[in-house]
């Protein structure tokens, strides 16, 4: 059997960042910083030539040309927004490579915003980054334990991400035109083929399953796997191997494809649209075309039999509803609950405690899947990790206990929606956190991954809840202040300051506006009565994500905190305020708001709303605005002048401060003299109040200082 890797590029395991000496921490990852690097190039070189990084190998994903910048670009947003790089390397880059793409409104995969740079380019951008990273490692303070407020933890944020795009680049490379990749020497797949032992259940003694890790974790984690959910599993019985491709033709030749009662609606109405007769991957013999052959990262074989089935979860949930049928048994996906006590069971080792991969895991055999039943496990079972991503019946959702980093926001909470379900195990890609026990990665349903499943016989139900109700604290003030009920008779800002800038504009409405700092939409939707096409723009993915399911499902669902752990529960619909119809005007994505993407131009209106003191350029963000309005356009800019150096450098504040010579500098001499290049102010300052409810009994009541401002002819 071929092995993988070559010399240079030797399986490596994520860090322990909890002991060890600092200096030789530091080198520890500075190499495995490399070996990240290193890796990624690696997977590159597949590529047959610069035509294929422009090609959309999925429609729903952007061209690989991003995610070659992205990894580098991921590193640099982070340490500048984690104040540990001063200076970006290459803005625009900072600002194209930036968000990635889940089928969220906010990921524009519409070809004419792109403009794509060369190869090369990218290449070069990348090497200064990795320069600029090293240096980093070298400069920065290093204690121990290193924790989330340590600039190592960014640094391993970015080579955990890195990681992470080493197998979903990988995908989409095994799904662009055969002629625009190649086989590399270093990266050999399996070449064992052959037909496959018997499936059969095995038994597996239920108990109490305990999910969740502490910060005193050793390894780096991503934001989801913190927190404890403990649950009692039943006994249950699981399916020795995975399920291979032989075991999977059964399932086709006995009408898969075409029998709906098998599929779920999600699932029906996927084979329709896409008009589904095999997993992806497969590929009709074109001499023989009752024969099939498979798609690797950059080959096509003879479909070998003993391979795991590599599918969708929507497949995997119809063979499993097909294989209930066939036998009269309660046949099923396992949960994530069950997955952890298979895991147990077969007393897998986790990472970093065994010197070699227990399976086929963390590129250490073949640059492919191998057959099921190479890897035992203790028990009896086979592939419990490694080979190929197992498919759960689980949605994602945090733990009692989640909390979100503050650099990365938007790593898991636009998927705790009920729409992406989680994958268990790794892959033989899966490197880093990803072949650890405790990661939790999850995908909508239809997307593809390296990942195949195994089936359970259970007569346990699986509970999925329909409605997911935001609980985030803060999501959740937002969503109330936009669209709670008012709070000692003061009227809600988000209508208000709508009604103002309608006044400031009444004889100039219509056209495109821009809300800079959304919230979540009230604004956007009241402006979108007068004007044509109004865009909403936020940091917070977490935010953001708000708005969209008005736009999408006409409704929000929110929960309050009244008083220690006891909420309340909260729904508010469009319809309730009179805005529905207005969908199609209103736009919403994630952006940083000193660094917009030059796509967003051509406004009549821009409002900037309570941002001023609360990015860290605010003068680099208004000289945007110049760039982005049209001749004549109108500026409204609101702010509370509350500077905290924990936001904004104290060299960045526009005002609240002394000069040089003793005096006061006020905040709105400085947006005065921000804005006077391109903008002249139109009347007086104007007091907008605002009321924030923390819960039941404790509320922030503040005044934001409105102007309005029009650009120069």
């Amino acid at each position: 059997m071929s092995t993988a890797l070559s010399a240079a590029l030797e399986p490596t395991k994520t860090v322990n960042l909890a002991t060890g000496e600092p200096e030789a921490k530091r080198e520890e990852i500075r190499r495995y910083f490399h070996a990240t690097f290193d890796v990624y190039e690696k997977l590159f070189e597949h590529m047959a030539c610069d035509e294929a990084y422009y090609q959309r190998a999925d429609p729903l994903r952007h061209p690989l040309i991003f995610y070659y910048g992205h990894s580098a670009v991921f590193y640099v947003n982070k340490l500048v927004l984690g104040k540990i790089l001063k200076e970006r390397i290459n803005p625009e880059f900072e600002s194209t490579f930036a968000v990635g793409v889940d089928e969220m409104s906010w990921d524009d995969l519409n070809d004419a915003h792109y403009s794509w740079p060369k190869v090369a380019e990218v290449k070069a951008y990348r090497d200064q980054v990795r320069a600029a990273i090293d240096q980093i490692i070298t400069e920065s303070p290093l204690t121990m334990p290193i924790g989330w407020d340590s600039p190592f933890w960014i640094i391993m944020m970015g080579i955990e991400h890195e990681r992470i795009h080493l197998e979903t680049s990988s995908v989409l490379m095994r799904q662009l035109p055969l002629e625009m990749v190649r086989p590399i020497p270093e990266w050999k797949i399996c070449d064992a083929n052959g037909e496959p032992p018997a499936n059969e259940l095995l038994p597996v003694a239920g108990g109490e399953v305990t999910m969740g890790k502490d910060r005193t974790h050793p390894l780096y984690g991503w934001d989801n796997e913190y927190g404890e959910q403990t649950e009692a599993v039943t006994d249950f019985k699981a399916s020795k191997f995975l399920v291979s491709h032989r075991e999977y033709h059964e399932f086709m030749q006995d009408g898969g494809y075409t029998t709906e009662r098998w599929w779920t609606p999600e699932g029906w109405g996927w084979v329709t649209y896409e008009k589904a007769e095999a997993p992806r991957f497969w590929v009709r013999d074109a001499e023989t075309p009752d024969q099939w052959k498979l798609r690797t990262v950059a080959e096509v074989i003879d479909l070998p039999w003993n391979w795991p089935a590599e599918v969708n979860y929507l497949e995997a949930k119809a063979f499993c509803n097909w294989k209930a049928e066939k036998t009269g048994r309660p046949v099923r996906l396992p949960t994530e609950a069950e997955w952890y006590r298979l895991h147990a069971a077969c007393e897998v080792p986790d990472e970093p405690e065994w010197d070699t991969a227990p399976g086929n895991l963390n590129l250490e055999g073949p640059a492919s899947s191998v057959p099921v039943d190479t890897h035992e496990f203790s028990g009896g079972f086979h592939d419990v990790i490694g080979n190929v991503w197992q498919h759960t019946e689980t949605p994602i959702a945090g733990f009692r206990g989640f909390e979100v980093h503050p650099l990365y926001d938007d790593f898991s909470t636009p998927t705790f929606d009920t729409q992406h379900n989680l994958i268990k195990g790794g892959s033989w890609i899966s490197t880093g956190n990803e072949a650890t026990r405790d990661s939790r990665y999850a995908f909508r349903r239809h997307f593809y991954q390296h990942a195949g499943f195994r089936y359970v016989e259970s007569e346990a139900k699986v509970t999925i809840k329909n409605d997911v109700y935001e609980s985030d604290p803060e999501v959740c003030q937002w969503c109330d202040a936009s669209w709670g009920e008012n709070y000692f008779e003061v009227p809600n800002y988000a209508q208000r300051l709508a009604a103002f800038a309608l006044e400031a504009t009444r004889d100039r409405a219509g056209g495109k506006a821009l809300v800079l700092g959304c919230k979540a939409g009230r604004t956007v939707f009241e402006l979108a009565k007068d004007y044509d096409h109004v865009l909403g723009l936020d940091s917070s993915a977490r935010l953001i994500r708000r708005p969209i399911d008005l736009q999408e499902k006409g409704y929000l669902q929110y929960t309050l905190v009244e008083e220690g752990e006891i909420v309340s529960f909260h729904e508010k619909a469009l319809q309730d305020y009179g805005l529905t119809g207005l969908e199609a005007k209103v736009e919403f994505m994630q952006a940083d708001p000193c660094n917009i993407k030059e796509l967003y131009t051509g406004f009549d209106l821009v409002i900037v709303d309570r941002m001023v003191d609360h990015v860290v350029d605010p003068r680099k963000m208004l000289a945007q605005l110049a760039e982005r309005t049209n001749s004549g356009a109108t500026v409204i800019i609101t702010t509370t002048n509350d500077w905290d150096e924990a936001r904004t450098p104290r060299d960045a504040w526009l005002g609240g401060y002394k000069d040089n010579t003793g005096e006061n500098v006020t905040s709105h001499e400085g947006l005065t003299a921000a804005l006077a290049p391109a903008f002249e102010q139109v009347g007086q300052p104007a007091d907008l109040p605002y009321v924030l409810r923390h819960q039941r009994r404790r509320f922030e009541h503040g005044l934001a200082q409105a102007t309005v401002w029009r650009k120069k002819a």
